[in-house]
C-alpha cells in the first residue's frame, strides 16, 4: 500500500503543478498582452471621458486645459494634445510664420495676412536653420490644401535658399488621391477630392515669423517625431475625409506600429458651445509590456527547468508526507476492528488528516466507554434486579402482617371463641385495613413521581402559614407526646406546588414526633438567603447512625428497632418526600447536630 499511495500522489500532484506551469506560460505568452492592451484602453477611455467633461467645464480656458492635459499625461503615461476641426495644434501659438499674400489661385487671400502653422511641415531641430531664421521679409511659396476657408499647408520654399519643407502626409494623401482619379473614365470625375476641399497655391511676403523658445512647454509635443506623424497622418485623413464619417461624432481607437513597437492612437471629438469640433488626441506605447513579455519568454526556458525540479522534490516529500499518516491510521484502525482500542493515532496537524485522526481517537475512545457503559449497565440492571426483589420482598412483608392479623381475628370470630370481644377483633381488623390502603396510596404516589412523567404545578403561597397550619393540625399528637415545638418563622412568600410541600412538612415533623423521646424540643425554622429561603426541621434526643443517614431515602428503610410498624409509618414517607424535593430541583438533607437529627430543604422566593 506504501508505494501504491505515494506513485499515485507523486504521478498526481506533478501533473497538478505541471498543468498549473503550463497555464500560467500560456496565459502570459499569449493572452496577458492582449489583456494589458485592452484593460489600458479601457482606463485611458475613462480618463478621456472626463478630460472631455472637465474641457467642457472650463470652456477652453488655456491654463486649466494645460494643466489637464499635463495631469492625464502624468496619470496615464501617453501623449495628449487638443487639435481644432481641420486637425491643427488648438493651443499651439508659438511656431508660425504670417503672411502677406501677393498672390493666391483664390482671390479672396489676395493682399490678405494668413496665419501659416510650422509645426507640421518642419521639425523643430530645423528652426536654428540660417534660411528659417532670416526668413522676416523674404518671398514663402506655399502649396496648401483649402478646407473651410483655411489654408492646411504641405509645401513650403523660401526665395532666400533652395529647401523645401513638406508634409509629407499630406503629399502622400494628395498623390494616392491623384492617381485614383486618373484611373476614373473622364464620365465618373466630377469634381475634385469632395465639395468642400480645394489645391490652392499662394506666394507672399513674411512679415513675422514665430519660433518656440528653447525651453517652452510646447517643445515637448514638437520634439515628439511619432506623436506629430500621427496628428499629422490624422490631419491628412480629417481634411480629406477619407475616413468613415462617424469620426465627428465617436471615440476612434487606432493601432499603429513603429520599430516593433505597438501604439494606440485614441481620438475623441468634443462639439463646444460655439458648434465648433475639437479633438482631443492620445497616443499611448504599449512598449512596456512587449519588453515584459519578451523577457518572459527569453528567460522561461531556465524558469521551467528550475521549476520542474522544484516540482518533483515537493511532489515527493509531500507524497510521502500524506501517505505516511495514512498508513498510521490503517494500522490503528485494523486494531480497533479487533477491539483494541489501546492505541491512539498520534497526529495533530489542523487539516482533514488531522481531524480524521481525532475522529478516529474519538471514535475510539467512544467505543471503549460504550463497552464499558454496557459492563456497567448489566451490573446496574443486576442491581436493579436486586432491588426489585427487595422492593417484592418489602411488599410482601408489608402486607404479609395485616394479612395473618386478619385472618387471626377471622378465624376466632369463626368459631366463636371471645365472643365478648366480637367488636375489638372488628376495629382491630379495620386497623390493618386503612394501613393496608395507606401502603396502597403510598405505593401509587412513589411510582407516580418515579415514572418520570409527572409535572408539578407551581403556587406562590407564605411558607411561615404553611408551617403554622401543619403544626396546628399536630398539634394534639404533640401534645400527648409531652413535645415542645419551637418555630422561628420568617413571613417569605415562596413558589412551589402547595399541595405536595405541605406533604413533605407534614412528612418530616411527623417523622420528628415519632422519633423524639418525650419532654425534649422540636425545633422548626425558616432561614432566608439571597432568593431563596430554607426550611428546617430538627428534633432532640435521638442520632441516625452515620453510615445509615444515604439510606433513610429508601424505600421500606427502618435502621433500628424504633423505626418499626408500630409507630404507624409505611417506611415510604422519606421516599415520596425525596422525589416531591427532586422534582422541585431543590437542594435537600439530614444531618445530625450535638443532640438531635436537622431534616432540611430549601425553596425558590418569589421574587
Amino acid at each position: 500500500m506504501n508505494k501504491r499511495i505515494v506513485l499515485k500522489l507523486f504521478l498526481l500532484t506533478t501533473a497538478l503543478c505541471m498543468l498549473i506551469l503550463a497555464s500560467i506560460f500560456i496565459g502570459q505568452t499569449l493572452f496577458f498582452k492582449q489583456y494589458y492592451a485592452n484593460q489600458k484602453v479601457e482606463n485611458v477611455k475613462t480618463s478621456i471621458k472626463s478630460l472631455k467633461k472637465e474641457y467642457l467645464k472650463n470652456d477652453g480656458n488655456l491654463q486649466a486645459v494645460q494643466k489637464l492635459e499635463q495631469s492625464f499625461s502624468r496619470e496615464n503615461n501617453a501623449s495628449i494634445t487638443l487639435l481644432d476641426g481641420n486637425g491643427n495644434l488648438k493651443n499651439a501659438h508659438d511656431f508660425y510664420m504670417n503672411l502677406k499674400v501677393n498672390y493666391s489661385e483664390d482671390k479672396k487671400f489676395l493682399n490678405k495676412t494668413i496665419r501659416i502653422p510650422l509645426y507640421n511641415l518642419i521639425d523643430i531641430e530645423d528652426i536654428s536653420n540660417s534660411v528659417l531664421k532670416n526668413s522676416l521679409g523674404v518671398h514663402a511659396f506655399i502649396s496648401g490644401v483649402e478646407k473651410n476657408g483655411i489654408i492646411v499647408p504641405y509645401d513650403l520654399s523660401l526665395s532666400n535658399g533652395f529647401f523645401t519643407w513638406r508634409n509629407k502626409q499630406i503629399n502622400k494623401k494628395l498623390e494616392t488621391l491623384n492617381k485614383q482619379m486618373e484611373s476614373l473614365p473622364p464620365s465618373k470625375i466630377t469634381g475634385g477630392y469632395n465639395s468642400d476641399v480645394s489645391e490652392n497655391i499662394i506666394n507672399g511676403t513674411v512679415v513675422k515669423l514665430q519660433l518656440p523658445e528653447k525651453d517652452a512647454s510646447s517643445n515637448i509635443i514638437y520634439t515628439n517625431h511619432l506623436f506629430m506623424e500621427r496628428i499629422r497622418a490624422f490631419q491628412a485623413d480629417l481634411v480629406f475625409n477619407t475616413k468613415d464619417n462617424n469620426q465627428n461624432n465617436s471615440l476612434q481607437v487606432i493601432d499603429y506600429e513603429q520599430n516593433d513597437i505597438n501604439y494606440k492612437v485614441l481620438i475623441e471629438p468634443v462639439k463646444e458651445k460655439s458648434g465648433e469640433i475639437t479633438y482631443i488626441f492620445v497616443m499611448m506605447s504599449l512598449q512596456p509590456v512587449d519588453e515584459a513579455v519578451q523577457m518572459v519568454k527569453s528567460y522561461y526556458m531556465y524558469i521551467i527547468i528550475f521549476v520542474l525540479i522544484l516540482i518533483l522534490l515537493a511532489s515527493f516529500y509531500y507524497s510521502k508526507g500524506i501517505a505516511r499518516p495514512l498508513l498510521r491510521i490503517n494500522k490503528t484502525t485494523k486494531k480497533m476492528a479487533n477491539l483494541d482500542f489501546t492505541e491512539k493515532i498520534p497526529i495533530t496537524s489542523k487539516d482533514e488528516i488531522g481531524d480524521l485522526s481525532h475522529n478516529i481517537n474519538t471514535l475510539s475512545s467512544t467505543l471503549y466507554s460504550y463497552i464499558n457503559q454496557l459492563h456497567q449497565d448489566i451490573e446496574k440492571e443486576k442491581q436493579l434486579e436486586k432491588t426489585r426483589k427487595e422492593f417484592i420482598a418489602g411488599v410482601s412483608h408489608e402486607l404479609k402482617t395485616p394479612l395473618s392479623i386478619m385472618k387471626s381475628c377471622i378465624s376466632i370470630l369463626k368459631d366463636g371463641i371471645a365472643s365478648q370481644k366480637k367488636d375489638y377483633y372488628f376495629e382491630a381488623m379495620a386497623n390493618e385495613v386503612d394501613k393496608m390502603d395507606m401502603l396502597i396510596v403510598d405505593m401509587l404516589e412513589l411510582a407516580k413521581f418515579e415514572s418520570g412523567t409527572y409535572k408539578m404545578k407551581m403556587d406562590v403561597f407564605y411558607i411561615d402559614q404553611m408551617i403554622e397550619h401543619i403544626c396546628n393540625q399536630l398539634f394534639l399528637e404533640i401534645t400527648n407526646r409531652q413535645l415542645y415545638v419551637h418555630k422561628h418563622l420568617s413571613k417569605v412568600k415562596v413558589m412551589a406546588n402547595q399541595h405536595r410541600i405541605e406533604q413533605v412538612i407534614t412528612n418530616f415533623i411527623t417523622n420528628a414526633i415519632h422519633y423524639t423521646p418525650q419532654n425534649e424540643d422540636i425545633i422548626i425554622s425558616t432561614i432566608e438567603e439571597n432568593e431563596r429561603v430554607k426550611i428546617c426541621i430538627e428534633n432532640k434526643g435521638v442520632h441516625i447512625p452515620k453510615e445509615q443517614l444515604d439510606k433513610i431515602w429508601d424505600r421500606f428503610y427502618r435502621g433500628d428497632k424504633s423505626r418499626q410498624r408500630s409507630n404507624g409509618g409505611t417506611g415510604l414517607g422519606l421516599a415520596i418526600t425525596k422525589n416531591i424535593l427532586e422534582l422541585h430541583n431543590v437542594q435537600y438533607g439530614v444531618s445530625n447536630t450535638g443532640d438531635g437529627v436537622l431534616f432540611f430543604f430549601y425553596l425558590n422566593k418569589n421574587v
